[in-house]
């Protein structure tokens, strides 16, 4: 007997649930991947991409990590998304985080958590920064989901600030950067108004002359 079997079964039912929807549908996977969206988002297990933007696989790019950060030094993140706006040519690129993270919780208290600890510290650094905004919010609840938006507005601008998405509005490429949270409590997402689509968007020290 396979070791999980039970997951084994989930995936016959569903590739026969997809194939009677669409008999040609993984012909057509398999002949290309052609996503108009890269969606960075958290991989806690409760936030699927997919799913609850009720896209189906190969619509969308997916890059996940803890509490969807983008770090100038993460290799891992930064092909992803060469490869989403210089190969796959998407049009949108989604910062999505999630009321609740984990990540954020975690990183706006002083408890030591392990090697975790010095990915969370870039969180750390964004609650230092938006410190007297934060203070000012009485309900603890409240202050944890003005992180959570905030963390995601910062990792808008990280995104907009690297080599990567700059040298696509230099050659004129159509790309547009959004952040949008997710509740996990009613599932439905939100818009930030959050929106970059150039160069002009951002603050003159990250604006890069090429």
């Amino acid at each position: 007997m396979s070791v999980l079997s039970h997951l084994f079964d989930n995936n016959r039912k569903w590739a026969a649930r997809i194939t009677a929807q669409d008999p040609q549908f993984f012909e057509k996977l398999v002949a290309q991947q052609t996503p108009e969206y890269l969606w960075i988002g958290c991989a806690d297990s409760r936030v699927p991409a997919n799913e609850i933007i009720g896209l189906l696989p190969g619509e969308v790019f997916v890059h996940r990590n803890v509490a969807n950060l983008v770090v100038h030094s993460d290799l891992n993140c930064l092909s992803v998304l060469q490869f989403g706006v210089e190969v796959l040519k998407v049009k949108h690129i989604i910062v999505c985080g999630h009321y609740g993270c984990g990540g954020v919780r975690a990183a706006m208290q002083n408890q030591e958590f392990g090697m975790i600890d010095n990915w969370l510290r870039h969180i750390k650094d964004e609650y230092h920064k938006h410190a007297h905004e934060l203070a000012a919010i009485d309900d603890d609840h409240t202050r944890f989901d003005r992180m959570c938006e905030l963390n995601v507005i910062e990792q808008v601008k990280n995104v907009c600030h690297t080599t990567i998405v700059q040298g696509a509005w230099r050659r004129g490429q159509p790309l547009t950067v959004h952040g949008w949270i997710y509740s996990v409590a009613n599932g439905l997402l939100q818009d930030l108004d959050v929106c970059i689509t150039g160069v002009g968007d951002l603050e003159r020290i990250y604006q890069m002359d090429g």
